[in-house]
């Protein structure tokens, strides 16, 4: 079974560039701009969209995305809105594939079957679980996958090639590698360290692999798409979220062109990218 996921990386390979995947949370700064924002940024040149799932114990997220969590759960986002979220953005969109990135907890109190079945039938592609093991794969992984949804793992600087199999083994759409030690926003990701990560990883998997967790500029997101099939944005477009509130936290007229135009220069740096031989 092909997914969007599937489909885009295909695409993307045809036209001999990474892909540029952003990330922002679901109901940031309330449900309504939220959904503007996502709807802006296929426009804006986003070819991947994570989306967030609020959860009051982001125990890998920084200080940004954790108060982006914090807003939208203060301003009722739920899981079963984030999922009728994608519902709606599929009214308009049907192929950028769209990625639900988050912690287990709220979809177990969901039901794992339910959420599945949601999530698909909503039109969500794919799902980044950071708080779940190889270990615990029989939990929602292997599930999903049976549900025709892509898992895609998490791969850090302390995976080595011991742990990669495991990490690997049931892994599909690709392969997240997040380039620092830490939570997210907090360093900047190197680029030469990155590429031989990548490479390491290439050795074990065909499966594309994407990078986040320290890019925040046109210049490092060209610098990370040189050397990865992907290059991943979150802390620097929830921050333009939040730096286009009024003083009260709401959003204004501004918000979504704030993010969309950072989107869109971010964009430009992936693809101004050229392919390194490790590719």
């Amino acid at each position: 079974m092909t997914t969007r996921i599937d489909a885009r990386f295909a695409q993307l390979a045809k036209e001999g560039r990474s892909a540029f995947v952003t990330f922002l949370m679901a109901g940031d700064p309330d449900p309504l701009t939220s959904l503007e924002i996502i709807k802006a940024m296929p426009k804006a040149g986003a070819d991947i969209i994570e989306i967030g799932m609020p959860f009051t114990d982001p125990m890998a997220d920084g200080p940004s995305i954790q108060a982006a969590g914090l807003r939208a759960l203060k301003g009722g986002m739920t899981l079963k809105k984030t999922l009728e979220m994608v519902r709606a953005f599929r009214k308009d969109d049907n192929a950028t594939p769209l990625v639900l990135m988050g912690y287990y907890n709220p979809i177990y109190i969901y039901g794992v079957d339910k959420f599945l079945a949601d999530a698909k039938t909503t039109g969500v592609d794919g799902l980044i679980i950071v708080d779940l093991p190889p270990e615990e794969d029989t939990e929602l992984c292997l599930p999903a996958l049976k549900a025709g949804l892509n898992f895609i793992r998490l791969a850090t600087p302390t995976t080595d090639d011991k742990r990669l199999p495991a990490v690997l083994a049931n892994t599909s759409g690709f392969v997240y590698y997040v380039s620092i030690t830490g939570i997210t926003g907090a360093a900047a990701a190197d680029s030469k360290a990155v590429g031989e990560a990548v490479a390491r990883i290439k050795r074990h998997t065909d499966l594309p692999v994407c990078v986040g967790f320290g890019i925040r500029t046109p210049d490092a997101a060209r610098a990370i798409a040189e050397r990865a099939n992907g290059a991943v944005v979150g802390t620097a477009l929830v921050d333009a979220v939040r730096g286009s509130l009024d003083p009260e936290g709401r959003a204004t007229a501004k918000t979504v062109n704030a993010v969309a135009e950072l989107a869109a220069s971010l964009a430009k740096g992936v693809r101004a990218a050229r392919k390194q031989a490790a590719e």
